[in-house]
């Protein structure tokens, strides 16, 4: 196993279009969701031990998540754990823990990884990940990896990448989210995937490009140098993100830098961001129902019930909805409208902090 290999876990959204299963205070990363008996965060971790040395995994989280990220990896050290005070989106995370394992290793090659993604062919997935980890040893390149789009989706992002033999593709153009119809015409022409947000890179190739692209991030990061590893990093950092602004990887770097590549992938992959992507992967019953709890149901068709196994569930014609309970709020909602699940969450806000 390669030491010089390091892999950064995000895990500190709140992930409100999984409400309200997903909550603010303990949120979608760390529920075993597909009843495996293991949660998002630690499949996560999981997948990566063929990777990389346990010692090399380091998480990224917001504050209010240290504790529970400690219970459910109590393989990692306090150093392993990187708290962000606030919210910043992903650039200023990113940063932050490349930063920090450049410090320690300036020949590391990373692999950046959200906490609540679905991998169906784990052995597949390490193949993909030794792919381009082998690419961004040899050189300073960006990588990201793209799954083959099943259908014309309209809540993923799209790479467009040259035709060529080579496994490791050059990308050509990003589009975030498009309407329906470039959707479909991304699927016919045969040369869009959907991006899966998973990048690797060494760590002087993400350093060159935030001094260029993101110059005012590094400049904050950069100063880390005598703190990383201290007992002085905590006051830096609160420091750092109360000046550093809100920006993602994709738009602040990805769709900027111009030696980006993709591998082709094919996983079994998903962004489990809603409760259609859950319904989506799940196993279903003759009726189409997706069912985890204690429910009986008549003439249902097609629907997504997740409730308390402590409570019976009687569902009577209903066809295309989410039924979803979990501390004290039930979310009754068709499937294909979910995206107005962020306003449900929004106006729950107002009516008191416990639903949400």
């Amino acid at each position: 196993m390669n030491k010089n290999n390091y892999v950064i876990i995000m895990a500190g959204g709140a992930g409100t279009r999984f409400w309200p299963f997903s909550r603010s205070n303990y949120p979608k990363q760390f529920h075993d969701v597909l009843g495996t008996g293991r949660t998002l965060l630690q499949q996560t971790a999981d997948r990566f031990a063929k990777v990389c040395p346990p010692e090399n995994v380091f998480v990224v989280t917001s504050t209010e998540y240290r504790d529970t990220v400690q219970a459910q990896l109590p393989q990692l050290t306090p150093q392993q754990i990187l708290l962000e005070p606030v919210r910043r989106n992903t650039a200023p995370c990113i940063a932050y823990a490349c930063y920090k394992i450049g410090l320690k290793n300036p020949d590391a090659n990373l692999v950046v990884a959200p906490a609540d993604h679905i991998i169906l062919k784990e052995e597949e997935f390490v193949k993909t990940i030794e792919t381009a980890l082998a690419a961004t040893a040899k050189d300073d390149i960006l990588v990201t990896l793209g799954i083959k789009p099943s259908r014309p989706d309209t809540g993923y992002g799209y790479i467009q990448y040259l035709p060529g033999r080579k496994t490791v593709k050059k990308v050509k153009t990003f589009t975030e989210k498009p309407y329906l119809e470039l959707a479909r015409q991304f699927l016919e022409s045969g040369d869009y995937v959907w991006n899966a947000g998973i990048f690797v890179w060494n760590v002087k190739a993400i350093s060159k490009n935030f001094e260029t692209h993101l110059g005012d991030v590094a400049e904050l990061f950069e100063d880390g140098e005598s703190y990383y590893y201290t007992d002085g990093e905590e006051a830096f950092i609160k420091k750092v993100y109360s000046l550093c602004k809100n920006v993602s990887i994709d738009i602040g770097i990805m769709e900027k830098a111009s030696e980006v590549y993709v591998v082709l992938s094919d996983f079994g992959w998903s962004d489990l961001g809603t409760w259609k992507s859950l319904y989506d992967i799940s196993p279903k019953d003759e009726n189409g129902n997706v069912l985890d709890g204690n429910t009986m149901t008549y003439e249902t068709k097609d629907c997504i019930v997740k409730t308390p196994k402590d409570r019976l569930v009687v569902t009577y014609g209903l066809e295309g909805f989410i039924v979803a309970e979990y501390d004290n709020v039930l979310l009754i909602c068709k499937k294909d409208e979910e995206q107005r699940v962020r306003d449900f969450v929004a106006d729950a806000k107002n009516k008191g902090a416990e639903f949400v």
